[in-house]
């Protein structure tokens, strides 16, 4: 298909739109996700994303599934604008007088695009993984209190208390102690997940995406871009959820009872396969398909059919 070309504000308003609607729509499995990753052996709350989400309504109501959410909601704007237009900007300068793109170079684009994205991912993914694994820790510590107030003769132990912190109370803490950089603890992690993603993500995309075209200059049609995108999101997810798993543990500030704590890439990737095995760098891998599938499908169908467009269109034009 020849590249339409789209205004770089639209391409913004496009990824934006994109970006919110898919996680409205799925952020409770990723919540499921993150404390499924994070839980270590000896340490299990969950033992399932039904059974992680069944607790998580219980023991916090229903909006306790959406812990972080407000993080997400404001940071995925950028974030899925940088990832799509970043990618059509490499395209474009990657093809030669508009002839279609080779495999290698399809690559290269979408490792400009994973790379351009980490500025507001590592941030964004940093503060929404303390707020998601908080009702995790708090749950384990109230378990703990519990079986030492039965074990104990005076019972005299008092149950935790969940002090629950704001993104905002995060996000000053980290600046005061460490300064910008402790919001990107896990930028190699996250690079190291999202590179290779959009690697894998966006030349499957545009070769499957092709296969429902009729015309090389008529767009697919909008279900043919959203299974594209739910096919593509969920093998390239699954291909690097071992990466996801690891930068999970290294964003994660609060441990949970006797849990370890990583110095880097290489001692959380030794420390797994050693008291874990290899299975646990596929914790969370069908909950990460379920929720990239559906957030990437959605996200290409508001990106090809061009909202922004349309909106921009409908803006009454200034005359001279």
């Amino acid at each position: 298909m020849a590249d339409k070309q789209i205004s770089l504000p639209a391409k913004l308003i496009n990824g934006g739109i994109a970006g919110l609607i898919g996680v409205t729509c799925v952020f409770p499995i990723d919540l499921a996700k993150t404390r499924l990753q994070n839980q270590q052996n000896g340490q299990r709350m969950y033992t399932s994303m039904s059974d992680c989400l069944i607790k998580t309504i219980r023991s916090e109501g229903y909006f306790g599934m959406y812990r972080g959410a407000a993080v997400n909601l404001t940071l995925v704007t950028p974030e899925k604008a940088i990832k799509l237009a970043a990618n059509d900007f490499f395209r474009h300068h990657l093809s030669k007088d508009g002839k279609k793109l080779t495999l290698l170079r399809e690559m290269l684009a979408g490792c400009g695009a994973g790379t351009c994205q980490v500025i507001v991912t590592t941030p964004m993914e940093m503060l929404k993984i303390q707020l998601q694994d908080a009702g995790r820790i708090a749950a384990q510590k109230k378990l703990m209190a519990a079986q030492a107030q039965l074990s104990s003769a005076a019972g005299a132990a008092e149950p935790a208390v969940e002090t629950r912190t704001t993104a905002m109370q995060i996000t000053r803490e980290l600046l005061r102690s460490k300064g910008i950089a402790g919001l990107y603890k896990g930028l190699g992690a996250t690079l190291l997940r999202d590179v290779p993603f959009s690697i894998v993500y966006f030349p499957l995309f545009a070769n499957l995406n092709k296969l429902g075209q009729k015309d090389p200059n008529v767009k697919a049609p909008f279900y043919v871009s959203f299974l594209s995108g739910c096919v593509a999101g969920s093998t390239a997810a699954v291909a690097v959820n071992p990466c996801d798993v690891i930068k999970t543990r290294l964003q994660s500030l609060q441990r949970g009872v006797n849990e370890d704590t990583y110095s880097g890439i290489l001692d959380c990737t030794k420390k797994i396969w050693q008291k874990e095995g290899p299975m646990a760098f596929l914790k969370g891998a069908y909950c990460r398909a379920l929720v990239i599938a559906p957030l990437f499908g959605i996200a290409q169908v508001v990106y090809f059919i061009g909202i922004a467009e349309f909106l921009l269109d409908m803006l009454p034009k200034h005359r001279a």
